[in-house]
């Protein structure tokens, strides 16, 4: 359950300035220390102020920010910060609500944020290796912050970037090891709709390998939902698919770069070749790599244009990739 917002705390505000001596050791800069209990105005919650929740000090550090290859975006509403109760870097989540209309396949999802679902979730993968762990608490006003621990280790997508060798030789030495992590992660997101749940927001680089727990892949970012009539866990499903197509191929394979370098696959490819979300990626990958086993072009060809059956859940999706696992 949320916790509950906490109107008093036993520590004052000297109390407070005390712990935040180790990192603000200026007297003069403690003085104007600001302490937080309503989160509201997250614009308001400041470099060196102080979020109270739950009787607990936070001290704020900086904004977080998101760097892909489609937005540089800094996130306002998610701060880093400190527990000054224990020194433990954290990441506070305050509210913010937002809607959009995404389309895929001709099929609209109608997503919003909900802070509230993503506390359900943290409560519900607590202790799970394959989900960021915290917790959700309401402030004075009612609006549900979220505490989470920091996780050290890089994206999954900037790990796979950052891999300096030949596809051939990614695929072959290093891809069946990432394969089986990732299938590790879609038995998470099987865990989660197992329990009525949807993470909503799934990327590569909402993956964060932690290097604290043995590399073990871990979601992150499930304050999104979303709407639809026929299958309330497909837009999760596309996700999972577009990751996978990321991961076979190294990267993405865009038709501009195909293009550019006159590939001599320009010649057989059409629109069915294409991923179903972003039309400018190949999802055919075998088309320009031979060597992929049919087995695993066909689970990619089922979230391209020209597919004719979509992944109903993420037990028929787990169950091809244990077959792809034999043939790599």
């Amino acid at each position: 359950m949320i916790g509950e917002c906490i109107m008093q705390t036993e520590l004052s505000q000297e109390d407070i300035r005390e712990l935040a001596s180790r990192w603000i050791p200026d007297p003069q800069a403690r003085k104007r220390l600001a302490i937080h209990t309503d989160t509201t105005d997250f614009f308001r919650v400041e470099y060196n102020d102080v979020v109270l929740l739950g009787g607990r000090p936070y001290l704020i550090r900086h904004n977080t920010r998101v760097r892909s290859d489609i937005y540089d975006e800094i996130k306002h509403w998610v701060k880093r910060g400190i527990d000054l109760e224990t020194g433990n870097p954290v990441i506070i989540k305050l509210v913010f609500h937002e809607r959009f209309t995404t389309h895929i396949g001709g099929i609209a999802f109608e997503c919003f944020r909900s802070p509230k679902k993503e506390g359900r979730i943290l409560e519900l993968v607590a202790d799970h290796e394959n989900f960021m762990q915290g917790y959700a608490i309401r402030d004075e006003k009612g609006n549900t912050v979220r505490v989470l621990d920091f996780i050290y280790g890089k994206s999954l997508c900037d790990y796979v970037g950052g891999i300096r060798t030949d596809h051939q030789t990614y695929f072959h030495e290093q891809l069946p090891g990432i394969l089986a992590a990732f299938a590790k992660c879609v038995q998470g997101i099987r865990f989660l709709h197992d329990h009525g749940e949807r993470h909503g927001d799934i990327r590569r680089d909402h993956i964060l390998i932690d290097r604290e727990r043995e590399n073990a892949y871990r979601w992150i970012d499930f304050d999104v939902s979303y709407r639809h009539r026929e299958n309330i866990y497909g837009y999760d499903l596309f996700g999972l698919g577009n990751i996978l197509i990321f991961l076979a191929g190294k990267g993405d394979v865009l038709l501009f770069d195909l293009k550019s370098r006159e590939h001599p696959v320009m010649s057989t490819l059409c629109a069915d070749d294409m991923n179903i979300v972003f039309h400018n990626r190949l999802a055919n990958l075998k088309k320009v790599y031979p060597y992929i086993p049919d087995a695993l072009n066909r689970v990619l060809l089922h979230f391209s244009t020209g597919t004719h059956w979509f992944y109903e859940n993420t037990g028929q999706l787990l169950e091809d990739l244990g077959e792809v696992s034999c043939k790599l």
